[in-house]
């Protein structure tokens, strides 16, 4: 934590205000952010209390929104949700506001997440069509336009679809200044990265994902960590909730919207797709 926070402080563009949301914590969090509330005034603390037990997805976007609530929207242009366990280039914040000035179709963006491997950083393996979940800056219009998060594990999926369903463009760049260190890796989980890739499944599942593309998409990770075992997590996740028949994403129009842009990625390329609908930024 105490890295994020140096990391945004030393930021060349620092926020006009950051709301962070204590969820609960059982350590020494709260004194730490104390500590630099009272030495930074754009800071603000709201704190939650500990519901007992951790809450990936929904959890996590409860907590957004505790902070999110605490403001007027509308007295800012740009808006990030960012999580506590990143550390930042000290341009990252001033790049995207000028691709993002630059470039008006651009509804969300990020740079990419990396991660330590002994001492040496290892990309995480993101797609440019998404902005990643971990530090998701949007243009503050766009994202109240869309409707915001869902409460669901691929919340951080489906925002970037239904930017483009309006038109929009979700994105991120992988350049030496928009490159940040991920200290948990994607993925994992409180219980093993095994559960945490079975949850992505359930992600995939619930967000509208095929059975094809979902494949597509294990294969392609086959020789990410862990190996082979990971992507059949992965798998296994998506086939079990589809099993068990578990409830899916209400919005009809948005997972065939889904499906014609994951049919166009595995015919013929992300950045093709991309392309046939004007979103490659």
């Amino acid at each position: 934590m105490r890295s994020t926070l140096e990391s945004v402080v030393a930021q060349s563009l620092q926020p006009a205000l950051w709301v962070v949301v204590d969820d609960g914590s059982t350590d020494d969090t709260a004194a730490i952010l104390q500590e630099y509330a009272r030495r930074y005034p754009w800071m603000r603390i709201v704190t939650r209390r500990d519901r007992g037990h951790r809450s990936v997805g929904p959890g996590v976007i409860d907590a957004f929104y505790a902070g999110y609530q605490t403001i007027e929207p509308s007295d800012f242009e740009f808006m990030c949700k960012l999580d506590l366990d990143l550390e930042l280039p000290p341009r990252y914040f001033e790049i995207l506001m000028q691709r993002m000035a630059d470039n008006l179709q651009i509804a969300t963006c990020s740079g990419k997440a990396y991660v330590r491997e002994d001492g040496t950083p290892v990309p995480e393996r993101h797609g440019d069509d998404t902005s990643l979940g971990m530090t998701k800056f949007y243009r503050t219009a766009c994202f109240e336009k869309i409707g915001g998060f869902v409460r669901e594990v691929m919340w951080d999926g489906i925002d970037n679809h239904r930017c483009r369903m309006h038109g929009w463009i979700a994105c991120s760049w992988d350049e030496p200044d928009l490159r940040f260190i991920h200290l948990r890796p994607m993925g994992s989980s409180q219980d093993s990265i095994y559960f945490g890739r079975m949850r992505h499944g359930y992600g995939q599942y619930f967000m509208g994902t095929g059975p094809v593309f979902m494949f597509a998409s294990a294969l392609f990770r086959l020789n990410q960590k862990p190996y082979v075992l990971g992507s059949l997590a992965m798998m296994w996740g998506w086939l079990k909730a589809a099993l068990q028949r578990k409830p899916r994403y209400e919005d009809m129009a948005f997972r065939r919207f889904l499906r014609r842009y994951q049919w166009r990625a595995l015919l013929l390329g992300k950045r093709r797709a991309l392309t046939m609908t004007g979103q490659q930024a």
